[in-house]
C-alpha cells in the first residue's frame, strides 16, 4: 500500500494521510499537528517494523476504512479489537511519548507500551527479539524527513503487508 502523506497550508491545523491500496482503492485520514511526528506516521513506523500481521496500517491495506479503524482501535472499553491492533496502538503511544520528551528511555518506552496494553486486557508485544530503541531512530529519521517537506508538498512511503 502507499501512504501520502500530504503537508497542507503552514496556518492549517491537520496534514492528510492517504492510504493507497493495492487495487486503486483509497482511505484517508487527517493528522493533526502535535509538535512531533504524526500519530499515524508513527504507525507507519510501527507497523512497518514490528512482526504485525493485524495493526492498524494492515487493517486498512486489507480495504478497512482509516476512520473506521481508528475510530475502533482507539475505543479503550471495546474487547473485541484485535491483541495486534491493540499491540501497536500500544507501542505507537510508547514511542510517541519518547519522542515527545526528545530522549530515548528503553524502560519508560516498554512501560509505556505495557500499561497501555494492560488497559486494554491485551498482552504486551514481546520486545525480547527487537530491541525497540530501532523504532526511535526510525521515528527521527521520518520525522527529519517530514519536516523537510514544504507546505502544499507530500511524501510517499511504502507499506508492505505481512503475511
Amino acid at each position: 500500500m502507499k501512504l501520502i502523506a500530504e503537508k497542507a497550508g503552514k496556518a492549517d491545523k491537520y496534514d492528510t494521510l492517504r492510504y493507497v491500496r493495492a487495487d486503486g482503492t483509497e482511505s484517508r485520514s487527517p493528522m493533526p499537528r502535535q509538535g512531533t511526528l504524526p500519530h499515524d506516521l508513527i504507525h507507519y513506523v510501527v507497523e512497518s517494523t514490528l512482526p504485525l500481521e493485524f495493526g492498524f496500517m494492515s487493517l486498512v491495506a486489507k480495504g478497512a476504512d482509516a476512520l473506521f479503524v481508528m475510530e475502533t482501535v482507539h475505543d479503550r472499553s471495546n474487547p473485541n479489537v484485535e491483541t495486534e491492533a491493540v499491540q501497536a496502538e500500544a507501542v505507537v503511544e510508547a514511542l510517541q511519548t519518547q519522542l515527545w520528551a526528545g530522549a530515548f528511555d528503553t524502560d519508560a518506552f516498554l512501560e509505556g507500551a505495557r500499561l497501555a496494553t494492560t488497559a486494554r486486557d491485551k498482552p504486551t508485544f514481546d520486545f525480547s527479539a527487537i530491541d525497540p530503541r530501532i523504532l526511535y531512530d526510525r521515528a527521527l529519521e521520518l520525522l527529519e524527513r517530514w519536516q523537510q517537506v514544504p507546505f502544499h508538498q507530500s511524501i510517499e512511503l511504502e507499506f508492505a503487508l505481512r503475511s
